[in-house]
């Protein structure tokens, strides 16, 4: 048999180190507004223990009103504390309902007469708090954290465990005293201390974990853009190449480079010129797909990786040009007209060297910036686009602003061959030279 007022004092002491220590986690990182919210539970969850060892000299009925009122609001504190670590807002009603709700039942003579309906309410109040904390945990489909998984279990048994003197007590007669033996709430109390125990290291690891996520993408992110720089891209790039390889499904890298930027620096100031990444930035973004990986790589160069092949990837690359254009008109208030050459490069074999074709995506970007800027240019490795006019330097292009008037709109027809190729979209339509 397991002391009862032994449990309580262990209970007692427990939960306070342990709240205690969850205090300290949040002094030493504040960005994480649960850890608080969760010392406060345990803390609160110490003061019902204590109370409890004190009922001899309170009054019984009073102390069990005010314990199971703490101990339903400590339970209101932990699911209000999962919340905000998902940064969803605190909802002090139903923080604080069940208390209340407690509060109010015991008011009723039933409930106030029969401690058997009365832990049958608690153990309903427990096991709801618990159910609620593990959802918001579940559902936050977008967070990465592998520790949350332990905390649903953790929490699922806590809750089953509870939830057991509900059928007991609906199911066994009145006087058979099981749900009240000393042996049954001798088990309870310890079960919710070993939980507490478990759940409090579990907390500790979470937040641990979600620290580690914010400083690597922290490290990951460029502050300017707030888009991936240049590490965070190579790595999300490389990832994305090994999927797409697996899947055997092709890739296409962009390389993009504002036109004439140092020159908007000069007219209108960094401030307009910072301004103008940032629009680059957000237009590319919202022109690609959320499966594409884009990045800046330093200056007003940028970078991305498509999940498509070359046709595909031509059309999002005109796409961004055009709404880049656009959307950079007028920045910041100035007319500052920026626009936006592309290089675009499709790797032969998967997986592929991504220096490798980052290295010619750039090569074709150079052939955009001497063709004229403002364009699109495309180096296929192995593809060449029948009957493509061939400009002085042996290289095939075609010119952004005036097209040649035996020019027509037709599907390119592609055979093999050694040499790579400029390609060109116009209103969204691909372009070839008459035969």
């Amino acid at each position: 048999m397991l002391d009862i007022p032994t449990l309580f004092v262990i209970s007692t002491c427990v939960m306070a180190v342990l709240g205690l220590f969850l205090l300290f986690a949040w002094i030493q990182d504040r960005s994480i507004r649960a850890l608080a919210w969760w010392s406060a539970a345990y803390l609160v969850g110490s003061l019902a223990a204590a109370l409890w060892s004190m009922q001899d000299a309170l009054s019984r009925a009073l102390t069990v009103e005010i314990v199971y009122a703490l101990l339903f609001a400590a339970c209101g504190i932990i699911w209000t504390g999962a919340r905000l670590f998902h940064s969803r807002p605190a909802l002090p009603g139903g923080m604080l309902g069940g208390a209340i709700l407690w509060l109010i039942a015991c008011q009723i003579p039933v409930l106030h007469q029969s401690d058997t309906w009365r832990i049958m309410l608690g153990s309903l109040v427990i096991a709801s708090y618990t159910a609620l904390t593990a959802y918001e945990l579940w559902r936050e489909r977008g967070d990465h954290l592998f520790s949350r998984w332990p905390a649903i279990v953790v929490l699922a048994a806590h809750g089953i465990a509870f939830s057991l003197p509900i059928p007991l007590v609906l199911l066994l007669p009145a006087d058979s005293g099981l749900v009240l033996s000393s042996g049954w709430f001798s088990i309870m109390v310890l079960e919710t201390l070993l939980f507490a125990i478990g759940t409090a290291f579990i907390i500790l690891v979470m937040a641990k974990e979600r620290s580690d996520l914010v400083h690597r993408a922290a490290a990951s992110t460029d502050a300017l853009t707030g888009i991936a720089n240049r590490r965070g891209f190579m790595e999300e790039a490389e990832r994305l190449i090994r999927k797409q390889a697996w899947k055997n499904q092709p890739v296409t890298v962009l390389m993009f480079d504002l036109d004439h930027f140092k020159k908007i620096n000069d007219r209108f100031g960094h401030a307009v010129g910072d301004e103008a990444l940032r629009v680059f930035a957000r237009t590319a973004t919202v022109s690609l797909r959320a499966s594409d990986v884009i990045g800046r790589l330093g200056g007003e160069e940028f970078a991305a990786v498509l999940t498509s092949d070359l046709s595909v990837a031509l059309v999002a690359a005109e796409r961004v040009r055009a709404a880049f254009a656009a959307a950079a008109a007028e920045v910041a208030g100035d007319s500052v007209a920026a626009t936006v050459s592309i290089g675009i490069a499709a790797p032969t074999e998967m997986p592929c060297d991504l220096a490798a074709v980052l290295a010619r995506a750039d090569a074709a970007l150079y052939r955009a910036k001497k063709a004229g800027r403002n364009r699109v240019e495309a180096d296929t490795g192995e593809e060449i686009v029948e009957g493509a006019p061939v400009a002085a330097d042996g290289d095939r292009r075609r010119d952004d602003v005036a097209r040649p008037k035996d020019w027509a709109p037709a599907a390119p027809q592609v055979t093999s061959g050694p040499a790579p190729v400029a390609l060109r979209v116009v209103d969204g339509k691909w372009l070839r030279a008459a035969s």
